[in-house]
């Protein structure tokens, strides 16, 4: 492929995985990356800041997202349902990346640094989320804790959806994941 051929951002990224797995994120060098995808290492510079970032990159957008569906929710919406169906919505762009995702999941679990950096990714999604809750008028404690169960009942579903290839998609996975929590909490 030529460096000026359409897709590089995503050629950068499967590059990048694949080196990723075959010789461990720190091994890894941006040049490396580069010359896989056939591009540039100023190209890459244009589309992620670092090589951590194509793990990381998309978070602006899921936020918003979230933000927005919360926001957008009818008034009468329990504040789980909200947070979750707000979720749920913001995953729908992880159903054509499932391979991807399996493989990013691998590289963060093989390095320290990249989990705490995915803690931090996770938490933040709680944070926008209790705080678009709170500007809806849901008050504290119900506010973070809606936010905290929704990504908790995110991160189960993902690992689900990773784990049954083929299978049911994230956003029944999350809708199922839910169902189980208010389960295990009904009276």
């Amino acid at each position: 492929m030529g460096r000026w051929e359409p897709g590089a951002r995503e050629r950068l990224e499967r590059a990048a995985l694949e080196l990723y797995i075959e010789l461990g994120f720190e091994r890894t060098t941006v040049a490396e990356i580069a010359h896989r995808a056939g591009l540039t290492e100023r190209t890459f510079f244009r589309h992620f800041a670092d090589k951590r970032e194509v793990l990381f990159s998309g978070q602006a957008e899921l936020l918003e997202t979230v933000v927005n569906t919360i926001a957008g929710a009818p008034e009468a919406t329990a504040p789980i349902d909200a947070a979750t169906d707000a979720i749920r919505t913001a995953s729908a762009r992880f159903e054509e990346r499932r391979e991807l995702s399996g493989q990013r999941r691998t590289v963060i679990a093989a390095n320290a640094a990249l989990r705490e950096r995915e803690l931090l990714k996770l938490a933040s999604l709680a944070a926008a989320t209790a705080d678009a809750l709170r500007r809806r008028g849901v008050t504290e404690p119900t506010a973070s804790l809606a936010a905290e169960a929704a990504v908790a009942v995110f991160k189960v579903a993902f690992e689900r959806w990773l784990g049954e290839p083929g299978g049911r998609t994230l956003s029944d996975l999350i809708r199922d994941s839910l169902d189980h929590l208010k389960s295990a909490t009904a009276g």
